[in-house]
């Protein structure tokens, strides 16, 4: 009769009160990850790819004469997928944000910390181009480690100045995509190619950029992941016994061991095992050997751990030479390590799911309803009113119109009131596409209609026939007795 082995997980706390690039003086412990090569490692460089492609390509790729996207914080103008974002869409923006938080909880609730390990811009750059350049030029695991432990030589010293040298011109092309992003291709192209003296701030923030990018990939590394962000934070907080994380199968694999011919468990089924002297773990410590934030996957769940799966690829290696099934280390839950089940939408992940499902409904139903054309009009500052010929009284108002479009609008206005006539000092027929435009409107009344020291008006906004907005405004006037 098939029975599971009576094993806990491994009790060694070391790791919680040291961390992993950290040796037993407390100064920093350099970490060579070693490469790996399996089906995940593949689908990960394809992902990567992928990213890295849209995130070069983002700020050249425009659509109909304008960017796809742009995130202009100078000028306050945002382009998500080319709809533009105006200062006057910041309500939008607010719930984007929100809506952003809840699917970051919800997808941390289900996969941990997988964005970390296959998304974000740090580990991306780190793993599949910082240290694939540095592999090209030191070598391996083993071969970087003998090289940063040997004294300074003239092979050494050329190597690292290679290393750094593409590191830093690597960083400089990050620095003016980001840049690109930020002021659009054609300032971008502006200020590289026109005379540097002419641009001197933007050179300026330019290298202060490529700097900041060379030290994170040069120097910090893994600690930005261990240490700044704040996401692994965020992880700890969420994280359930529920949610699918890369885990070690302690039940499976301990007591670990190397292991001898003929000293195998008869049953090939991993989620059926015998008794045994030995679990499928043989202590190779190939995990711990390919972590880029250098933690041993076997202590559990642990806060630096970026859910990568590199340590997956070189345990089912592993798994292979000895003739075990895969899986050893795989995407689980604690709770399917400990009792076997399988994964289920908990009531935490429902609840997520359903407020996320409302934001996005709001949200689009926003975006859809958002008008064309967005206009402001205000009595002018520091005026009252102006008494003119003919018994008439004269308000002066201010008024910006945002084409939110990538065509020109006609726009025009219209009062409420059949006595009440409207005035530009600057006319306004039509709007370019993208563009604010700002005039100024007289509004008289004739004195002997005014009752009240403020007086309501609606004034119409049409575009063509169609009535897109209705403002309400007041008009100042003496009170006819």
């Amino acid at each position: 009769m098939n029975t599971k082995l009576n094993v806990t997980a491994p009790d060694d706390d070391y790791f919680r009160s040291h961390l992993p690039n950290q040796n037993e003086n407390g100064r920093r412990q350099w970490l060579y990850p070693r490469a790996t090569s399996g089906r995940f490692t593949k689908w990960r460089t394809v992902v990567a790819v992928g990213l890295l492609f849209a995130l070069f390509a983002g700020p050249f790729i425009w659509v109909d004469g304008h960017p796809l996207f742009l995130f202009n914080v100078l000028e306050r103008r945002f382009i998500f997928f080319g709809v533009t974002f105006w200062p006057q869409d910041f309500y939008l923006v607010a719930i984007g944000l929100i809506t952003f938080i809840v699917f970051i909880a919800l997808f941390t609730v289900v996969f941990g910390r997988g964005f970390c390990g296959w998304a974000c811009p740090q580990t991306i750059f780190m793993e599949m181009v910082f240290r694939k350049v540095e592999q090209w030029i030191e070598g391996d695991h083993k071969a970087r480690q003998r090289l940063d432990a040997a004294p300074w030589t003239t092979e050494k010293w050329l190597k690292k100045m290679v290393k750094h040298g593409v590191f830093f011109l690597i960083s400089f092309a990050i620095s003016n995509t980001f840049l690109a992003y930020i002021i659009g291709r054609e300032q971008w192209l502006t200020l590289i190619t026109d005379n540097p003296a002419q641009h001197l701030a933007g050179l300026t923030t330019l290298l202060i950029f490529t700097g900041v990018f060379y030290g994170v990939f040069a120097y910090l590394r893994e600690i930005v992941c261990t240490t700044i962000c704040p996401y692994g934070r965020l992880q700890s907080v969420l994280l359930d016994k529920h949610s699918l994380i890369v885990a070690y199968d302690y039940v499976r694999g301990e007591p670990r061991g190397k292991r001898v011919k003929g000293d195998e468990l008869n049953s090939k089924n991993s989620l059926t095992l015998l008794p045994s002297p030995k679990g499928d773990c043989v202590d190779c410590k190939l995990c711990v050997h390919v972590c880029p934030t250098g933690i041993d996957i076997r202590n559990g769940t642990q806060m630096e751990c970026i859910n990568c799966t590199a340590c997956m690829d070189a345990c089912d290696e592993v798994m292979i030479k000895i003739d075990r099934p895969l899986g050893l280390i795989r995407m689980d839950s604690q709770q399917g390590i400990h009792s076997r089940e399988p994964f289920r939408f908990t009531k935490r992940i429902m609840a997520y799911t359903g407020m996320l499902i409302v934001l996005l409904a709001v949200l689009g139903f926003l975006l859809i309803s958002r008008p064309e054309l967005d206009v402001t009009i205000l009595r002018a500052p520091g005026q009252l009113f102006q008494r003119e010929a003919n018994g008439q009284v004269a308000n002066l108002y201010s008024v910006e119109v945002i084409n939110k479009t990538y065509h020109v609008l006609p726009v025009r206005f219209r009062l409420n009131r059949a006595d009440a006539t409207l005035r530009f000092v600057q006319p306004l027929s039509q709007t370019q596409p993208g563009e604010l435009a700002k005039t100024m409107f007289f509004i008289t009344l004739p004195e002997k209609a005014i009752r009240a020291d403020k007086t309501n008006l609606t004034i119409d906004v049409l575009t063509g026939d169609a009535v897109i907005d209705q403002i309400g405004t007041t008009f100042l006037g003496p009170v006819n007795q």
